[in-house]
């Protein structure tokens, strides 16, 4: 799919309201996008502009030999006494015929919609007895089971908890590497779509969006220049913190112990330093992490933050 000179937006009797101006962009087949900008900046607007559902202000929308899009928005489902396993078969309905006969392929693919999505256990379902999270899940499963090449999601991980928001990225990058699909996301989950897009579009606040690899968007600093992160360094991934004590602290060892406890000191107001006084080092003791400060050894994080509040 490929935008030429697209803009984007609202037309009224009065006059066009423009959202995003003179687009040019490409989603290649097998390609995972991740769409992000800030809030009310129009994501959801130019998804529906480039599912058909809306039309734009100017310009072109050129989708290869008119491939069908499936599309997954944030509206909410009013027929709330349907079973999960009914709407998720509503993603077979635009190839069935008149007759409306699900056919064994039609079946198929709704049944691997929802293993792909884990909903097994509550098929038989009411919509109004799930959790928001579960319903945005059925609706993935739904679009799924339209097994369109080119598929749209707007923000599908709102709603799920950590697990199901890594799992459900983790399947459209499948989708993307083992079927060949081209799905665009948007999202503001910065820190998955940073380990999971093959590019990133990036809304910025002049009605541009900036296309690129998502790690040389964080190293030209492009990222920070549109999100204005307060009190957040996208470069480390972490919360900038201050040290406000007074001991600071020479930290040695290695791997996921010595980042955590890193994250612990500095998050209680301690600074890393070579050249500190206060040496506290982390050994692996048959497969028990050892934090030891001078003769003093503990066997957790909090008893060795306890022990420094004393030093």
């Amino acid at each position: 799919m490929s935008t030429t000179d697209l803009v984007v937006g609202y037309r009224t009797d009065k006059k066009d309201y423009t959202l995003f101006d003179n687009l040019n962009l490409k989603l290649k087949q097998g390609e995972l996008v991740c769409f992000m900008g800030s809030n009310g900046v129009g994501k959801s607007t130019l998804i529906r502009t480039l599912a058909g559902l809306q039309k734009p202000l100017a310009g072109r929308i050129d989708i290869v030999n008119n491939q069908p899009v499936a599309v997954v928005l944030t509206d909410r489902i009013n027929s709330a006494l349907m079973t999960v396993y009914d709407l998720i078969t509503y993603g077979r309905y635009p190839y069935l015929n008149w007759n409306v006969t699900l056919s064994k392929l039609d079946h198929e693919l709704i049944d691997h919609a929802i293993q792909q999505v884990h909903l097994e256990s509550i098929i038989t379902k009411k919509l109004f007895e799930l959790s928001d999270g579960q319903l945005q899940m059925v609706m993935i499963a739904k679009a799924l089971a339209q097994n369109t090449p080119i598929l749209f999601l707007d923000e599908p991980t709102a709603h799920l908890d950590l697990n199901n928001r890594v799992e459900i990225m983790n399947i459209l990058r499948s989708l993307c590497r083992t079927a060949s699909k081209s799905i665009l996301v948007a999202t503001h989950e910065l820190d998955l779509a940073l380990q999971t897009a093959d590019s990133v579009w990036l809304a910025t606040p002049d009605q541009k969006i900036l296309e690129g690899l998502p790690e040389d968007l964080v190293l030209d600093g492009t990222f920070d220049q549109v999100f204005q992160f307060k009190g957040f360094d996208l470069k480390t991934g972490k919360m900038t913190q201050e040290g406000f004590r007074k001991t600071s602290i020479h930290l040695k060892g290695e791997g996921h112990t010595y980042l955590w406890t890193k994250n612990a000191l500095e998050r209680n107001g301690y600074e890393i330093n070579e050249k500190a006084i206060v040496v506290v080092t982390i050994k692996d003791v048959n497969g028990q992490s050892i934090w030891s400060i001078e003769n003093s050894t503990f066997r957790t994080i909090k008893d060795l933050l306890e022990e420094l509040k004393n030093t």
